[in-house]
């Protein structure tokens, strides 16, 4: 289909060359930022909290996974352009009149940071909007943005507080421990956690039947992502008090709302899958006997492992191949019943049935054998 190869090439082009030209204008700021040495421990010490980070994501999006390639586009999004254009930015706005600290750090900062984060969802809203089936895939992306962006931003704090420039400290590792202990362990979450609410607006607006809803949400979400940046950043200005209060009554609630809302999502999710391919199941286009192996994560991982010992990785892979036909089948189905289907729907719908029926001789859950020809 002609509009889809372009929504996926044009998408492809602009992340990657955004990418590209981002990292290339971190790599210079980082090495003007200090001796090579001192970049390379603040960047193993800003890397320690991503790994964690990361595996908080991929196990929210288990259940309907991402492909990878988006997932590592959204890191390297926050890493290497959001980082970059926050910098542009905010220095191109510098040029037309004097800003103070305090407006810096509590208004521009949060304007300009949050829009180079939220830039890669709305280009996949834009583009990719089939990809993103409501709340939970709107978090996971936004939050792999954040936490690629804070790495970066980590990588800066850390070389400056060991030079002890920037007022970030009295330098040395007194002035990198302070640094490494307030961003990378009291507060690692920071950005992947403003960013959330910009995936939040866009993932009500995916799912969302109302025209209003769908205009308004996104840019709510993002307004309530620049809100919260700005309230964390300007705590900074009252001192260590100003900032633990903001912590406390701003920061962990917020947190433990959006941990609360991802994990609701992710276990509604089993009842949306179940609905929809038992819906498709009825009209005939799946086996109603292979639901249960789909929409359970247990039984998911039981029929590969089943499929391993029986038949090798080929017959693994087909498993999951099938599997995953069934789980983008089911999802777009749900969003097909529920009005809110891509424009292009039958086409995909249609590959997703080609596929499932293409995959499933070569399948066999536990207690089955793969038909013989």
């Amino acid at each position: 289909m002609p509009g889809r190869r372009h929504d996926s090439l044009a998408f492809t082009l602009v992340v990657s060359v955004t990418v590209v030209l981002g990292a290339l204008t971190m790599l210079a700021m980082l090495a003007l930022s200090g001796a090579p040495s001192v970049v390379l421990v603040a960047t193993l010490l800003a890397a320690l909290p991503v790994v964690p980070l990361v595996a908080c994501f991929v196990w929210l999006d288990r259940y309907e996974p991402e492909p990878v390639r988006l997932l590592v586009n959204a890191l390297l999004w926050g890493a290497c352009a959001a980082t970059a254009i926050a910098v542009v930015v905010g220095g191109i706005g510098g040029l037309f009149g004097p800003v103070t600290d305090h407006v810096s750090l509590a208004v521009v900062a949060p304007v300009t940071e949050e829009a180079g984060k939220g830039l890669f969802l709305f280009l996949l809203l834009w583009w990719r909007r089939h990809e993103i089936d409501g709340v939970l895939d709107g978090i996971v992306y936004a939050g792999l943005v954040g936490v690629g962006f804070a790495f970066t931003e980590n990588v800066l704090y850390l070389s400056a507080a060991y030079d002890g420039t920037d007022g970030v400290g009295p330098g040395g590792v007194a002035g990198v421990t302070t640094t490494f202990l307030l961003r990378c362990v009291v507060s690692p979450f920071a950005h992947p956690l403003f960013t959330a609410f910009t995936g939040i607006g866009i993932g009500i607006a995916v799912a969302s039947r109302s025209r209003s809803v769908r205009t308004l949400a996104p840019v709510g979400g993002f307004l309530l992502a620049v809100l919260a940046h700005g309230l964390w950043n300007a705590s900074t200005i009252f001192g260590p008090a100003g900032n633990a209060l903001v912590y406390a009554v701003l920061m962990v609630p917020a947190l433990l709302g959006i941990a609360a809302l991802a994990l609701w999502a992710r276990r509604s999710e089993a009842t949306i899958l179940t609905a929809a391919l038992q819906d498709a199941a009825r009209r005939g286009l799946i086996p109603a006997t292979d639901i249960g192996w789909v929409v359970d994560l247990r039984a998911r991982r039981a029929a590969r492992q089943h499929a391993r010992r029986t038949g090798g990785r080929e017959a693994e892979q087909s498993v999951a191949d099938y599997q995953q036909a069934l789980i983008e089948l089911g999802f777009l189905h749900h969003r097909l019943l529920r009005g809110t289907a891509p424009h292009d729907w039958q086409v995909r719908g249609a590959e997703h049935v080609d596929r499932i029926r293409a995959v499933r001789p070569h399948v066999a859950f536990p207690g089955q054998v793969v038909p013989t020809a």
